[in-house]
């Protein structure tokens, strides 16, 4: 099979699952029709990434255990439904559970599937075919902005829900069916074809790298998160813009997002993805200390949008590849459900900081916690596997 078509079936679903960050264009309509509160509608959002997040350990084990074909189309699948009954919702309660619960399952069953498979297909590109995979989810919400729009325009918010669920189901489907493991998973180090180790997930949760990587991986998500969650506000506050006028960071981020994916992800794998993240942290911070204290004008706004965005998009290529390179690729699907655990959490993150601290408190914040990072992965070291009976058991019970 032409590893490829591996490739193709990932961006095509990563694409309609990135959907989902175009949740902002319901709120409005949603709030138009039922009367429901702003913060009301909102949380459906915020529901649908925890469960996601959460669903990628459990979808991840599946996938080891039964290949990314079925746990990806039973994704599609759920997906699909949530929406389509979604466009039946008449209560808060109903959209959450719809939306949020369902739909969430089927992201999170579905998400994981394709980038593990590609991982497992490009050993010698690791760090650039997670890059690929994942850009398509960056890339999503701005594809699928138009097409939302014109849904709900012509046929109201409930209806658009039908007929993208519809779209979403087949394509994510379609998608799945060219999903497939290689026929022996072939993990070498660095090309010298010396078999890696490979660790289960309880294996990998023993190891203290494990934790020095989520935290780590947390303090880039917060980090960019931050910024992406607030772009508009941000530069309607900090670099007194219009509303209309700052809106264009949006699909400036999102553009920026999708390609540190694939640029930095290639780059991790020439010059090393502990450089590469070193790298990545430290402009991270540099921008953030700037946005705390230096002058902000339209272009300059633009810009610190572009360079955050751009490496928020390589946090999420480099750390299926980190994880592959620290616990082999048998178990990458569950392996990194744990690891992915860090970006769920830092949804929520944003939200609560700036209620608490204003937006230069915050950046400056994030510029010190991702000096922190650079300091955790210069020191971090390659984990060593250690069998032994009771992790053999505790792997069987898991």
């Amino acid at each position: 099979m032409n590893r490829w078509f591996v490739v193709l079936g990932a961006v095509l679903i990563q694409i309609n699952l990135g959907a989902v960050y175009a949740w902002s264009l319901f709120n409005q309509p949603l709030i138009d029709k039922f009367g429901w509160s702003r913060e009301d509608v909102v949380v459906t959002f915020s529901i649908t990434i925890a469960v996601f997040a959460f669903t990628t350990i459990f979808a991840g084990r599946l996938q080891d255990r039964i290949g990314p074909r079925w746990v990806a189309t039973i994704g599609g699948l759920l997906l699909g439904l949530g929406l389509i009954l979604s466009s039946s919702a008449t209560t808060l309660f109903q959209l959450y559970f719809f939306y949020g619960v369902v739909g969430g399952i089927g992201i999170g069953m579905t998400y994981v599937s394709p980038l593990s498979a590609c991982v497992k297909w490009f050993p010698d590109k690791r760090g650039f075919i997670s890059g690929v995979a994942v850009a398509g989810f960056g890339l999503g919400g701005l594809i699928y902005k138009p097409v939302i729009g014109y849904f709900i325009g012509e046929f109201g918010v409930s209806s658009a829900f039908l007929y993208l669920g519809l779209i979403y189901m087949i394509l994510v489907v379609a998608g799945a069916q060219l999903l497939k493991n290689p026929p022996a998973v072939e993990d070498e180090a660095s090309g010298t074809g010396a078999k890696k180790a490979q660790f289960s997930p309880i294996q990998m949760l023993k190891t203290s790298q494990f934790y020095v990587l989520w935290i780590v991986f947390l303090f880039g998500s917060i980090s960019g998160l931050l910024v992406i969650s607030f772009a508009v506000d941000i530069g309607v506050e900090l670099a007194n813009l219009s509303v209309e006028k700052a809106a264009n960071a949006v699909m400036v981020i999102a553009l920026f997002n999708a390609a540190g994916r694939i640029v930095l992800g290639k780059v991790s794998d020439i010059f090393g993805r502990k450089n590469t993240l070193m790298m990545i942290y430290a402009l991270t911070a540099l921008t953030m200390f700037y946005m705390s204290t230096g002058m902000m004008n339209y272009p300059l706004y633009l810009i610190a949008v572009s360079i955050v965005g751009f490496c928020f998009g390589g946090y999420l290529a480099l750390f299926p590849s980190v994880t592959a390179d620290y616990y082999g690729t048998k178990n990458i699907g569950s392996n990194y459900g744990f690891m992915y655990q860090a970006y769920g959490i830092s949804a929520f993150a944003g939200p609560f900081i700036i209620k608490v601290i204003s937006f230069t408190q915050a950046f400056l914040i994030s510029g010190f916690i991702c000096i922190i990072a650079i300091v955790l992965v210069k020191f971090i070291k390659t984990p060593k596997l250690v069998s032994s009976e009771e992790e053999m058991v505790g792997n069987e019970v898991l």
